[in-house]
């Protein structure tokens, strides 16, 4: 199957360079994304985190449109009710993330959005009656300790610490997780694309983030303060863009590379996020944040293993194999040299 992302057919390429590229766009393009957002909401634009859904969701409906015109002509397959309910959990994802960030620190805001197995489980069990296993119970221990003591230290190190962007980032994982679920429900029943499922739910989002931003008056608000900064109207469109192009990306990754592999890149995309966020942006900083978020880092690991188990014991296999293969040749070559 032919699959372009930005005109480029990468299944032309050998699946080493796919890899390669996937795996550098990952990094380059989430890494200008989250620079957009964080310096985004050190501006007066952090008291309009509405205005900025509206803004973020406008573009993917353009870029949604672009691609399923390019792409595919086929009539659509999801019925406009089961959009818009997907719609409002979309809304509710993105809106209360980025409003969060008025009140949180860019890092904890990462920690609380790479621990989505937490919402994700309970809402597996709740709306598909799905089972997990006690190691994924563990991962989830894991990464409910370690987001306790990164808010903790939050709370105690960051002179702008409010408990209201705990709420509000909570309130969007909850949002994720069911929509994740419906997501899933709506794909296996419909046989619908991506980019139908980004057009529609987008673009039925971006019609109801008009009628409340208008409703609130932030619209006019937003508008006086991107009127005061220009600055901020080119890093609302590569915010959008870069966030898109990632989404292409990612999901290349899971369906040439596997799921995986896929996760593992944007964990570790994530980490390096967090990182850069303390070298380009002052911020308080305590060593119990590296303590709370290896705690994470090892709860999304252990809930990797959870759900690849086979793939990562034969990976491991392979290596150790390798590695005994290689030493009965290391030794004839030092017995050559001496």
């Amino acid at each position: 199957e032919e699959k372009r992302i930005c005109g480029l057919n990468l299944n032309k390429l050998p699946r080493s360079l796919q890899l390669i590229l996937c795996v550098v766009a990952v990094f380059s393009v989430y890494l200008i994304h989250s620079y957009c957002q964080e310096w985004i909401f050190r501006t007066n634009m952090k008291k309009y985190g509405l205005f900025v859904t509206l803004v973020q969701f406008g573009f993917y409906t353009i870029f949604g449109f672009i691609e399923k015109i390019s792409t595919e002509m086929e009539e659509r397959r999801v019925p406009l009710k089961t959009y818009a309910g997907i719609a409002m959990l979309t809304i509710g994802t993105i809106a209360f993330s980025n409003t969060s960030l008025g009140y949180l620190n860019y890092p904890t805001q990462i920690m609380f959005k790479s621990s989505k197995l937490i919402p994700v489980m309970i809402g597996g069990i709740l709306i598909q009656g799905k089972t997990f296993s006690i190691i994924d119970f563990i991962s989830c221990l894991l990464m409910t300790i370690g987001l306790i003591t990164f808010t903790l230290t939050d709370q105690k190190v960051s002179p702008n610490f409010d408990p209201t962007g705990i709420v509000l980032i909570s309130l969007a994982l909850c949002s994720d997780a069911a929509i994740g679920n419906i997501q899933e429900v709506t794909f296996k029943k419909h046989k619908s694309s991506n980019a139908e499922l980004v057009l529609y739910s987008f673009g039925i989002g971006f019609l109801i983030l008009l009628l409340v931003n208008s409703m609130v008056g932030d619209v006019f608000k937003a508008v006086i303060v991107l009127k005061s900064n220009i600055n901020i109207i080119f890093a609302l469109f590569l915010f959008s863009f870069t966030g898109y192009i990632g989404i292409l990306f990612v999901l290349h990754l899971v369906r040439t590379f596997g799921a995986l592999l896929a996760v593992t890149v944007t964990t570790c995309r994530k980490a390096v996020s967090m990182v850069l966020s303390f070298v380009f942006f002052a911020k308080p900083f305590s060593i119990m944040y590296v303590w709370g978020g290896l705690l994470v880092l090892v709860g999304i690991s252990v809930n990797i293993y959870s759900k690849n188990k086979s793939k990562v014991d034969e990976l491991v296999s392979k290596v150790l194999k390798r590695i005994r293969e290689s030493e009965p040749e290391k030794s004839k070559t030092f017995r050559q040299i001496s």
